[in-house]
């Protein structure tokens, strides 16, 4: 079957999360992906066995999944061989793609302008943390990232501590916007000729991640910018409330003709009724009062009979699963959310997070997990680059390769 990135070459010279996620993206979907990584250790996300000193399983999950469908050359980019290699293999690629510091790729010779002058058309994209212009160039990770970007001080309860998204969330949605701006070059180039160089940084796809807030406040409303208690929320109707089991998160507009649902979903026919609750306006006003109305009613129920009693109605409504609810749920994977492929580290069939596109004609797919270090290091330089045997043996001798 036709893939849709077919014919579709990259450098992927990154490491830990960002770069290699977006790059994934491009492999799981046709694009030839061929990592680059040091001799000694590779990619640092290789030895990543535990989170938070948690053992992540007995395979590293995190390290073979996001470099899945993808080859494995082992370069020194410090030697003069190392280097050789990498332009020639420059002149064979459609993409250049990296989130190591802009100044340490430049001391190694590949910044844009040198691979531009290898190959003129060539796609440069790179994952910085906080842009390219300016002065800012520490070092980034996805917590210290969120912190600037204004997302963890509006999350949670006021007086209490800020709340960090977790799961890599902004390295995987800064990982998109790198994969997004990539196809984007390429488009452009197919009408062109003409390549350019791009970058999706860490700051700036979480500063999007966080529009909907932001934008807010760039129009004047400061309150966007606070913490909000689910105790104070304006509509009612829109809101967390907890269950005899777990929490449920309701969300209808505040109509009159949802809160007479909502009603008859709790079957109180007074509450119907109550002068307070009557119009828009007046659940908007008594707010709070209402809030704990509609909290003594869940917790009347555990969230399976709340959430019947919601279906029957009509209301917009979801549980607050927890992670070992969600790898049940049949529609993941029935829409290869999740998918099941085998695991050379462990000689057995592994449950990973699959595909979130769909596409009908060229799907993606996961043919296998993350490669060894450097296992295709002498095929890619025979087969693609054209090298001979004896020069691989003198590239080997001085350095330049495993």
């Amino acid at each position: 079957m036709a893939r849709a990135l077919e014919g579709m070459r990259v450098l992927d010279l990154t490491v830990w999360f960002q770069g290699p996620v977006s790059a994934q993206y491009l492999a799981d979907f046709g694009a030839e992906v061929i990592k680059i990584e040091r001799p000694q250790g590779g990619d640092q996300a290789r030895g990543v066995r535990s989170i938070k000193s948690l053992e992540i399983g007995d395979w590293n999950q995190y390290f073979l999944v996001i470099n899945r469908n993808k080859k494995s050359v082992a370069l020194d980019l410090k030697t003069e061989g190392g280097r050789e290699i990498m332009y020639r293999l420059v002149a064979e690629s459609d993409v250049f793609l990296s989130n190591l510091a802009p100044a340490l790729l430049e001391s190694w010779g590949l910044s844009y302008e040198k691979l531009k002058s290898i190959r003129p058309d060539i796609i440069y994209a790179t994952n910085t943390g906080y842009g390219r212009q300016g002065d800012v160039s520490k070092p980034s990770f996805d917590m210290t990232v969120q912190a600037l970007t204004g997302i963890m001080a509006r999350l949670g309860e006021p007086g209490e501590p800020p709340i960090y998204l977790g799961m890599g969330s902004g390295d995987a949605y800064g990982g998109i916007m790198s994969a997004l701006g990539i196809v984007l070059a390429l488009h452009q180039r197919k009408r062109t000729g003409r390549g350019q160089c791009l970058d999706a940084s860490l700051y700036g796809a979480q500063l999007f991640l966080a529009a909907p807030f932001l934008q807010s406040f760039l129009a004047g409303n400061e309150s966007a910018a606070l913490q909000r208690s689910r105790k104070q929320v304006e509509n009612p109707l829109w809101n967390l409330y907890p269950t005899a089991g777990k929490w449920v998160y309701l969300c209808e507009p505040n109509e009159d003709a949802r809160w007479a649902a909502l009603c008859r979903a709790f079957g109180d026919a007074q509450l119907a009724v109550e002068p307070r609750f009557a119009s828009a306006a007046g659940r908007g006003a008594h707010n709070e009062a209402l809030i704990e109305v509609i909290e003594a009613h869940a917790l009347r129920h555990d969230h399976e009979s709340l959430m019947d009693a919601f279906r029957r109605e009509g209301l917009v409504a979801s549980p607050v699963n927890n992670l070992a609810d969600v790898i049940r749920d049949e529609q993941a994977w029935r829409n290869k959310y999740f998918m099941k492929t085998w695991c050379e580290e462990v000689q057995r069939e592994v449950e990973i997070r699959g595909l979130p596109i769909t596409l009908s004609k060229t799907p993606g797919e996961v043919h296998c997990l993350g490669p060894q270090l450097g296992q295709d290091t002498e095929l890619v330089m025979m087969e693609l680059l054209g090298y001979e045997w004896d020069e691989i043996e003198a590239m080997k001798a001085c350095g330049a390769i495993p």
